[in-house]
């Protein structure tokens, strides 16, 4: 299938070693924020938000960020983990930048893909913990990535992107939505159907087949990590994987293999 790629343009040069170092630290910043929300929402429908350790009680939160929100994600008290695995929201959070800034898009749809990242990084790690995602991220995530590719709309790229785009949020949200009113837990959730608003329209900025080519790579990512999950005997036939982490690796990658 082939992609709809950008326009071609000239070759940036490279960025000076301190400008590169200063985009890590920011990206590394924004650790305590990113670990705080998946920290926070990974909980049980209709339980409320996650505000201290589970095993003290211990209160967690941006006044006190660190050792708990830092990369080490131990509770400060009892040293206990807590939330995401020790360095792997950090981890997400600098290759998915480091993507963004190879693809090397237009500031404004750099802006639009950013925004949606930092909603995307802790959606994917409360769906892998709990098997859901949440409407105060998901609807955020969605909305401000439209508002921004509308801006790239008004700075120069025309009408067309924007609508193909929204189109394309749309649509993907539908497949996603009728699935779950069609096939019930067997199909995917109404929290995927959100999280597909924003994955359509970032990729379906670039093209129609964007948008259905991620799609197909995230159904192989899950259908890939479902068969070694039966091999090694972790799941059943009948176990529910989440998919809003595969959704959006595969909008990363995607983004990644653009030409």
């Amino acid at each position: 299938m082939a992609l709809t790629g950008r326009p071609v343009v000239a070759e940036p040069t490279e960025p000076p070693v301190a400008s590169r170092a200063a985009r890590a630290a920011a990206v590394l910043a924004v650790g305590p924020v990113l670990r705080l929300a998946a920290l926070r929402h990974a909980v049980p429908p209709g339980a409320p938000d996650r505000a201290g350790c589970d095993a003290c009680g211990a209160p967690i939160g941006l006044a006190r960020p660190w050792p708990a929100l830092g990369p080490a994600a131990r509770c400060g008290r009892c040293h206990a983990r807590v939330g995401p695995p020790p360095g792997a929201v950090e981890l997400a959070a600098v290759a998915a930048a480091g993507v963004l800034l190879l693809a090397g898009p237009p500031a404004a749809v750099l802006a639009a893909a950013a925004w949606w990242l930092g909603w995307a990084i802790p959606l994917a790690f409360v769906d892998a913990a709990v098997h859901r995602l949440p409407d105060r991220l998901t609807w955020p995530a969605a909305a401000g990535t439209w508002l921004l590719l509308g801006v790239a709309a008004l700075a120069g790229a025309g009408p067309g992107p924007w609508l193909r785009a929204t189109g394309a949020g749309v649509a993907l949200a539908l497949f996603f939505a009728t699935t779950t009113l069609l096939l019930g837990r067997r199909g995917f959730g109404l929290g995927d159907a959100k999280l597909a608003l924003g994955v359509g329209a970032l990729l379906g900025w670039y093209g129609w087949a964007v948008p259905v080519a991620g799609l197909l790579l995230a159904l192989l990512l899950s259908g890939v990590v479902g068969v070694a999950l039966l091999a090694a005997r972790r799941v059943g036939w009948r176990s529910h994987l989440p998919f809003g982490p595969f959704l959006a690796l595969a909008t990363v990658t995607t983004l990644a293999l653009l030409p």
